[in-house]
């Protein structure tokens, strides 16, 4: 009888861009590639990099040990609207593997969080309930557009229909901007750059379609 040995989805290796270092960022699980997916998303975030230190401890029966966190993340203090200021030394983990391996893992926490107190960071525990959400989904299909070469037609209709009718949704505004359903189909991907871009406002904790609210930015 042959035996299957089942997939390990919490193991997982690769690269991803870095846009803050213009370099790639490796990632140790699915869940690590979709937090670093998140902060080079986040435009609060200034810099992020994997594994950013060694932290050296004994543990109680006095032999030494290493500890290396996740990731470290920077955040821009210019922008007043910031939820983070203080950098945050992150480990991320899946919450069954939190649960299991708790002992283990406690006292590496407790180093950890002395460790980031002392240079006024913050350490936190990252799970799939702070990553698996909506928005995530929202940033995997965003992320792509977000490069795309600008139509500077198209974006100067949307923004100028975006400010008279204040708001709207992406179906509406096709709509408000052109009736051809040949030329809204090749406007849609200006759309979503400008979602992406931050230059139309809409909330992304919630699913992104053709009917979300959306909005020109306060600062436009």
């Amino acid at each position: 009888m042959e035996l299957t040995v089942p997939k390990n989805y919490h193991s997982l290796t690769g690269l991803i861009p870095n846009t803050r270092t213009q370099s790639m960022t490796a990632f140790e699980s699915s869940l690590e590639r979709d937090f670093l997916l998140l902060l080079d998303f986040d435009p609060d975030v200034e810099f992020y990099e994997e594994q950013p230190v060694k932290i050296t401890y004994h543990d109680e029966s006095g032999r030494r040990r290493i500890y290396t966190p996740d990731v470290l993340v920077r955040y821009r203090i210019d922008h007043l609207q910031a939820s983070h200021t203080q950098p945050h030394l992150c480990e991320v983990k899946y919450r069954d593997d939190l649960r299991q391996h708790w002992a283990e893992y406690r006292p590496k926490f407790r180093v950890a969080q002395r460790y980031a107190r002392q240079r006024g960071w913050r350490f936190r525990v990252v799970t799939e309930r702070h990553v698996r959400t909506p928005y995530l989904e929202n940033v995997k299909f965003l992320r792509a557009y977000q490069t795309i070469p600008i139509n500077e037609r198209y974006r100067t209709q949307f923004l100028n229909a975006l400010s008279a009718l204040e708001e709207t949704d992406p179906a509406r505004l096709l709509t408000a901007t052109s009736q051809d359903r040949w030329q809204q189909a090749q406007m849609l991907p200006m759309l979503w750059q400008l979602i992406a871009t931050r230059q139309v406002d809409t909330d992304l904790s919630q699913p992104l379609t053709m009917q979300s609210r959306i909005r020109l930015k306060e600062s436009q």
